[in-house]
């Protein structure tokens, strides 16, 4: 996901399909790929010295050509699949031999009491009861794992005392910030300290467009190295200077397509005042089904990004709102 503002030979990359190996050839070809990349790669620049590079430099063909030959594996076309979200399922879920599984939703995954919500004391007790494991996600959120049929009872009374159920907006429950300032050294803005009241905003914008159900991924990094993924959702935001962030639209609901350049430097009133005709847009114009990140792009308000190298081109507002 990285990259450097302003050096446009970086951007961030989304993967793309090699074939197909049975589970017992798994090892062999992701040695492959590792040798590959430590042969093939880039050392003479830091900054190029990425498999992403060296993939959008060789040729997916050739990579995989020399994947095959050094593993010995002759891959298979990709199998079909396909993703309907990148999100957490919140609640209950059922899981093997009785057992269930309780995803919470933490807040940019920070876990310290609020004076709203009693999380880091909550979690405490719970894991104080609880026989099975807690797990972290990759959206910042904590799933009590493996909960006993005789535990549900005493789990959710706590989760009940402490306010740890999922009260929030489907735009507050898709976003992600990364921990930026003060604790990163790479930071260069707010980003888990500001996004929340900028989603409240937002959410008033929403309210006010019939939008308060709609589910968009909105994510924010205070530096270009996009640790939240804010190049992989519908609503970026990549800190540039103190209180100033560029924004980023059109990657999809599924992390499926890379988000373009919208426009830049913004401060708070800045990014709401470009967001919010599009909102207005997107009330009005979207066709059933659609999500905000293809809308976008559908109603030629932003160029669509087919790949990393192409991350840089068509940037900016493609139709007057």
């Amino acid at each position: 996901m990285g990259m450097t503002h302003g050096e446009p030979k970086t951007y961030p990359r989304i993967a793309e399909l090699i074939g197909y190996c049975r589970p017992q050839e798994a090892l062999a070809v992701g040695e492959a790929v590792m040798t590959v990349q430590r042969d093939w790669g880039d050392r003479s620049d830091r900054k190029h010295a990425r498999l992403k590079y060296t993939v959008e430099d060789r040729g997916l063909d050739a990579f995989r050509i020399e994947v095959e030959r050094r593993s010995r594996v002759r891959l298979g076309k990709p199998k079909r699949f396909a993703f309907t979200s990148t999100g957490d399922r919140y609640g209950w879920s059922e899981g093997a031999n009785g057992h269930a599984h309780l995803t919470l939703f933490i807040e940019n995954g920070r876990i310290k009491d609020l004076p709203s919500t009693a999380i880091c004391t909550g979690l405490r007790r719970i894991a104080e009861k609880h026989d099975g494991e807690i797990c972290f996600t990759t959206n910042q959120n904590v799933i009590i794992a493996n909960v006993a049929p005789e535990k549900r009872a005493v789990i959710e009374a706590l989760v009940v005392e402490h306010d740890l159920t999922a009260h929030a907006s489907p735009l507050r429950r898709n976003s992600m910030a990364c921990v930026a300032l003060p604790t990163c050294g790479l930071a260069l803005a707010e980003s888990e300290r500001y996004l929340p009241s900028l989603v409240t905003a937002l959410e008033q914008r929403l309210a006010a467009n019939g939008l308060s159900q709609d589910e968009i991924v909105i994510r924010m990094t205070g530096c270009p190295n996009g640790c939240a993924r804010p190049y992989l959702s519908e609503i970026g935001l990549v800190g540039t200077g103190p209180g100033r962030y560029n924004l980023y639209l059109g990657g999809a609901f599924d992390g499926s397509r890379l988000s373009k350049l919208y426009a830049g430097n913004l401060d708070h009133a800045g990014i709401i005042a470009k967001l919010d005709p599009l909102l207005a847009a997107y009330a009005a114009e979207r066709d059933a089904g659609e999500r905000f990140g293809g809308f976008v792009i559908r109603a030629g308000f932003v160029a669509r990004t087919v790949n990393g190298a192409d991350f840089h081109a068509d940037t900016g507002p493609q139709r007057a709102v």
